[in-house]
């Protein structure tokens, strides 16, 4: 699935981990809005996500994802498992054109309407049509920097609002202390 319409990108760095993403939203050819927020806080701000595709989609998608958090409060990646499989099996749900990166203190998932719900190796994670840009920049500034975590986020997905269309330099940042 290929996402036109924005960046989100994940880091972990130490005891601390960011998400953040541009806020730009695409019709067509056309820039609709340029300051949209995809980075929300969930479960008492215990929990962060953030969403590309369709802004609908992405929403109905994350209300989802919050009432399994309700019903998983202490395990985030349960809560995740339940919505993949939910997202798989319901047949308005496999409609959804979205992704998301979801972060807690331990963990950072990636969850896409294949049913898929992988937990990256490095701590980075990235989604969305500049996602492949800052995740480049975040490794690259992530092994060469002594930046945190909110800055390398906030410094990559600024790189990826210089190369891709669909992103723009209008960049949110949410960040957890683990």
């Amino acid at each position: 699935m290929k996402s036109h319409s924005t960046t989100i990108l994940a880091v972990r760095r130490g005891n601390s981990v960011a998400i953040g993403g541009d806020g730009q939203v695409t019709f067509g050819s056309s820039i609709m809005k340029s300051d949209t927020r995809k980075i929300r806080r969930l479960l008492d701000g215990r929990v962060l996500t953030g969403f590309a595709g369709s802004t609908a989609d992405a929403f109905a998608l994350m209300e989802r994802f919050e009432a399994r958090l309700k019903d998983y409060p202490q395990n985030v990646t349960r809560a995740a498992i339940e919505l993949a499989k939910e997202w798989r099996t319901d047949r308005a749900l496999r409609r959804l054109e979205a992704m998301m990166i979801v972060v807690s203190d331990k963990e950072t998932l990636l969850l896409s309407g294949n049913g898929d719900v992988v937990q990256p190796t490095d701590g980075i994670a990235a989604i969305g049509s500049g996602g492949n840009y800052a995740m480049a920049a975040a490794k690259a500034l992530l092994a060469h920097t002594e930046l945190s975590a909110k800055e390398i986020v906030a410094e990559s997905v600024k790189i990826a609002s210089d190369i891709d269309i669909y992103t723009n330099a209008n960049i949110v940042v949410e960040e957890l202390q683990c």
